[in-house]
């Protein structure tokens, strides 16, 4: 089994948060599209031959800016190219103001068969405090609308961590979400990158950043609530009723291999990792006009493959596997972090049973400090 992704490189406007890889600038969209039509040509052999493609997943950028007809082109084109499994899970990102009453309608009448839907905020001075394109109540409503429509698969993005005097609004963003019934959610704390706006006030002194105990409060806050309200936490920033995973993330935290099509994308195919130029007119140029894809291409290490499950096994709430590592990949973890490990243990940040090595609530809020310390060095 095998995924693909496509990166549509494409946003009405600036996030203030967002250091992804997208143009304001839609006046390469169609050509772009036809570019990603192009590369599966190119890169046909990159995924083991008739490998069943069980996700597939349109990410970005706002791949809600996607005409129908241009959806529609890329989904034939892949089903044409590609052995899509008839239950494939296909994932399309939207943003809550490209939701409307006739794009609700075309994307119901299209394969997509989940949404996910990035809100952030309920709270209208947050929202335009992270320079987003839609309001709250567009929020709501596109919501409604698409539950309306039909669609049940659905994941909403929040964003915690944003500053505020206390905790109220957060916690009212999680209750309107809960009455909305969504099946899931991914909640990320907000993360300031040096070349982002809210990166370059921060530099200049007008940007203040909450402590981090505020931000671990309202971590706390947001795995009681999601216990409460019966979701499970299945990776640390990724809660959904029971069955209703992410299929394709799952895959990525599990290793299996993927095509990633379009600027910026990634891909992985075990033994190694290919990622794309971030550059949507120096992409098209080079797949449409001169056949080739300008990428970099990373040959993984055994070490390399044993930090990355690492890196998203402990990430998950099946953890990590000690004889996997061992068996598979030739590290011997137990062995090389013995006094670490028992540290973990008697500090309640982790737990080691049958073999597998799992983060407790508390460990999750070091998960990177932690992985960090447990890395292998050549």
């Amino acid at each position: 089994m095998s995924g693909i992704y496509l990166h549509i490189p494409f946003c009405k406007q600036a996030c203030h948060y967002c250091d992804f890889h997208f143009s304001t600038s839609m006046s390469l969209k169609s050509r772009l599209v036809d570019a990603l039509v192009a590369e599966m040509d190119l890169r046909a052999d990159y995924l083991e031959p008739g490998t069943t493609i069980e996700t597939i997943y349109f990410g970005g950028g706002t791949p809600s800016l996607l005409t129908s007809s241009e959806l529609d082109q890329l989904l034939t084109a892949i089903t044409n190219r590609f052995s899509v499994a008839a239950s494939a899970e296909i994932t399309l990102e939207a943003n809550p103001d490209d939701l409307t009453p006739a794009k609700v309608r075309e994307l119901a009448a299209s394969p997509v068969n989940r949404l996910s839907i990035g809100l952030q905020s309920f709270h209208e001075p947050h929202l335009r405090f992270m320079n987003r394109a839609h309001s709250a109540q567009e929020s709501g409503e596109a919501i409604r609308r698409v539950q309306d429509a039909g669609f049940e698969n659905i994941s909403v993005d929040l964003i915690y961590g944003v500053p505020a005097p206390d905790h109220g609004i957060w916690e009212a963003d999680m209750a309107a979400v809960f009455a909305l019934q969504v099946p899931h959610l991914s909640c990320y704390a907000l993360t300031i990158e040096p070349d982002t706006v809210f990166g370059r006030q921060l530099r200049k002194g007008k940007f203040l950043a909450p402590p981090d105990e505020f931000v671990a409060r309202q971590f706390e806050l947001l795995l009681a609530e999601m216990a409460h309200h019966g979701y499970e936490q299945y990776e640390i920033s990724n809660f959904c009723r029971p069955g209703r995973e992410s299929r394709h993330n799952s895959a990525y935290w599990a290793g299996v291999p993927y095509l990633g099509l379009g600027p910026s994308a990634h891909s992985f195919n075990g033994p190694s990792r290919h990622a794309t130029l971030a550059n949507n007119p120096r992409y098209v140029t080079a797949v449409l006009e001169e056949a080739t894809v300008p990428a970099t291409v990373e040959v993984l290490s055994t070490l390399d493959q044993a930090n990355e499950y690492l890196m998203t096994s402990l990430r998950t709430a099946r953890g990590c596997d000690l004889g996997h590592l061992r068996e598979q990949l030739g590290i011997n973890l137990a062995a090389a972090h013995a006094p670490y490990l028992d540290q973990l243990q008697s500090t309640g940040l982790a737990t080691l049973e049958a073999g597998w090595l799992r983060l407790t609530d508390t460990g999750k809020l070091l998960a990177d400090h932690i992985t960090l310390a447990l890395f292998q060095e050549a």
